[in-house]
């Protein structure tokens, strides 16, 4: 009898806790539990701790109510252009009403991938190849709205309809492989051809400023090297001017006579026999008595005047330092002077001729010496 009695008793219990079991249903978040009583829909269970009637009350379906991601193999389109393409798509969904994608569709899924396929290929034939490959957010939202509207008697809200990868026929890619690499060599020579035009365009302008500049420069240059030559000519012209009233002063100072004319003789004549090519020279008529002259020098000194007879004349040196003249009016007057100076020289250096046409008039001669004198006697 004990023994009888302790299997009831686990008979017993294992009864209450089947009986438990069947009677509290935990259903997980975002999840929903469709009960049927005796094979009829009779309530949807929210999640967390429910209690039904055991072996009565079935939960049949437990559904998902988080928004679920389904990703389709690749399905062969047929373009406008009767070209083949496969195409991937990724919808993402959501269930709204769990009676709905229990009792109205007997696999939403597959009724989703289906309508899908169909839908994009009425998308898809309206459209080119190219159009195809460069509308995607168009077909996108034409996929969109057409699940939307269907799959919503289902309970079944689609938020987003992605295209993963169309691929053409490996020979339309090749092709437009080629195209590619024809567009992009196409646009490599057109900026290599811009890119030198431009290059040629600085190349040139630089050259012209180039020469603008060198033509600047050369044209300051023979301006600068014209005033520094007309400067030069100016000192030099007064260096001449002054060489000459020194020279015309020494020899108004010097007075000089016979002796003095044949001792330059004597000193110019080595001078007049240098050089292996001098064969021939000439002496002067007047060598002989400027000998002779000289060597009464030297005996009787009677070349040299013991004194000086008569007024001396002083010729103006002028400056110590040459001036330059400022303006062309200076330079004028100093070249007239220049010349007046020199033909004054000439004119005592050679008393018997006149002056030059300029100086036309009566001559001048110096005091100390009378042209119809006769020389002193050597």
């Amino acid at each position: 009898m004990p023994l009888v009695i302790l299997i009831l008793l686990a008979l017993l219990l294992l009864f209450v806790i089947v009986l438990l079991a069947k009677t509290v249903r935990i259903i997980p978040q975002a999840r929903a539990g469709v009960v049927e009583r005796f094979g009829k829909y009779l309530k949807t269970l929210p999640a967390g701790l429910n209690i039904v009637v055991p072996f009565v009350d079935k939960v049949r379906y437990l559904i998902d109510l988080r928004e679920q991601v389904v990703s389709f193999p690749p399905q062969p389109v047929i373009t406008e252009d009767n070209l083949v393409v496969s195409i991937d798509t990724v919808i993402y969904f959501q269930v709204t009403d769990p009676i709905a994608a229990t009792y109205e569709i007997a696999n939403y899924i597959q009724a989703v991938e289906q309508l899908t396929m169909t839908t994009l290929r009425n998308i898809v034939g309206g459209m080119d190849l190219e159009q195809t490959l460069t509308s995607r957010e168009e077909i996108n939202n034409g996929l969109r709205g057409v699940l939307d509207e269907a799959t919503g008697k289902w309970g079944i809200r689609v938020n987003r309809v992605e295209i993963k990868g169309i691929d053409p026929p490996p020979s339309i890619k090749d092709a437009m492989e080629k195209q590619m690499r024809a567009d992009r060599d196409k646009r490599a020579l057109i900026l290599t051809a811009e890119g030198q035009r431009q290059s040629a365009i600085l190349t040139a302008e630089g050259n012209k400023q180039s020469a603008i500049l060198n033509a600047e420069g050369d044209r300051e240059s023979q301006i600068l090297r014209a005033q520094a030559d007309r400067e030069s000519s100016i000192l030099r012209a007064q260096g001449e001017g002054q060489a000459i009233q020194t020279v015309f002063q020494a020899i108004h100072d010097g007075q000089p006579d016979q002796s003095l004319l044949a001792y330059q003789y004597l000193q110019m004549m080595p001078k007049i026999a240098e050089g292996d090519a001098n064969k021939v020279w000439i002496v002067p008529s007047e060598i002989g008595k400027a000998l002779e002259g000289l060597g009464s020098t030297m005996t009787n000194l009677q070349g040299i005047p013991q004194h000086v007879e008569g007024p001396r004349k002083r010729v103006d040196m002028g400056p110590a330092e040459p001036q330059q003249p400022k303006t062309d009016a200076e330079l004028s007057e100093t070249n007239a002077a220049v010349e007046a100076a020199i033909a004054e020289a000439a004119s005592a250096a050679n008393p018997g001729r006149s002056s030059t046409a300029a100086d036309a008039g009566p001559e001048e001669t110096d005091p100390a010496i009378d042209p119809g004198e006769a020389p002193p006697a050597q």
